[in-house]
């Protein structure tokens, strides 16, 4: 059980990076990104077809995988949400674009094969690949019976060192109170002389480039990389943790990450694999019945 508790954490803290970019993105422009997924999806895409197509080493693809996504987040805001947010367009037109833009970046990825035009970034259509062995060193250590491989320890080691860097920044810093200024209320962010259409676009980088490393650590650890990882894997699993923790807050996406985590690692030891996802979204709508504003819901008045 104990082996299995720690496998909760590994998965949880990949769950835990994916929400915070879906929380940080509603916190500040109080809209659901629904293309967070396929960003996610692009991360570990990128970085395969870096390696196994082009040749590069892993680390460098990883950076640049990182550094497209955070730029497609860029491209979310100036494409689907900033035109909609100048018109008046109610939040759900804005989810709906979203949508849209997600469907179609897993349209691209799943039609590229060998002789398409988008045959520099894919290759292998809807199949699901892996990394090749060897991609990044994977030692096994075996500690007090369990056993820890190096790529889960250093997806946990990415996860925590990022969360902590975040909170700095967002509370600690002129950025960071900036941004916390604009979720709270974005006319009085104005008159206070805060930029914010750039704090707009900054946050969509931030969110899209935890969301793009969520997907390579997702790639390394489960070994499953296709076009259809962000929607099947994590799309909903995603919504549910911020359900969980409270929409909005970033401590509570990853308190729910974990959570969620957990959750799913008890069902299939005690139900088996068939029900696992089924009991962890029973525990979210026990959560939605008993506490509908989530773990951390009592601070949605201070969000972030």
């Amino acid at each position: 059980m104990t082996q299995q508790v720690l496998n909760a954490i590994f998965i949880g803290s990949i769950y835990a990076l994916f929400a915070v970019g879906y929380t940080l993105v509603f916190g500040v422009l109080d809209v659901l990104n629904l293309a967070h997924s396929a960003v996610f999806m692009l991360g570990a895409v990128i970085t395969y077809s870096l390696v196994v197509i082009h040749g590069m080493p892993f680390l460098p693809a990883a950076v640049i995988a990182v550094l497209v996504c955070g730029l497609l987040g860029v491209l979310i805001e100036f494409v689907a949400l900033r035109p909609l947010r100048r018109r008046n367009a109610p939040p759900i037109a804005a989810l709906i674009s979203t949508i849209g833009l997600a469907l179609i970046f897993v349209a691209i990825v799943e039609q590229a094969t060998p002789g398409t035009f988008f045959s520099w970034l894919w290759q292998d259509g809807a199949n699901s690949v892996r990394f090749p062995a060897g991609t990044v060193p994977d030692p096994t250590y075996r500690l007090a019976g369990l056993t820890i491989e190096g790529t889960k320890l250093g997806i946990l080691a990415t996860t925590v060192v990022l969360m902590l860097v975040l909170g700095y920044v967002m509370r600690f810093t002129q950025v960071g109170r900036a941004l916390r200024a604009v979720a709270e209320n974005r006319r009085a962010a104005t008159l206070l002389g805060i930029n914010v259409d750039r704090i707009f676009a900054s946050t969509l980088f931030v969110s899209s480039v935890l969301g793009g490393l969520a997907g390579i650590l997702f790639g390394l650890a489960i070994s499953d990389i296709s076009p259809y990882i962000g929607r099947d894997q994590v799309e909903l699993k995603g919504l549910a943790v911020i359900v969980l923790g409270g929409m909005g807050s970033i401590p509570g996406a990853v308190v729910g990450g974990y959570l969620l985590g957990l959750i799913e690692v008890f069902a299939f030891v005690r139900f088996g694999g068939n029900v696992e996802a089924g009991v962890a979204f029973a525990a979210l709508f026990l959560m939605l019945v008993v506490r509908p504003q989530g773990l951390f819901g009592a601070r949605l008045r201070e969000r972030l």
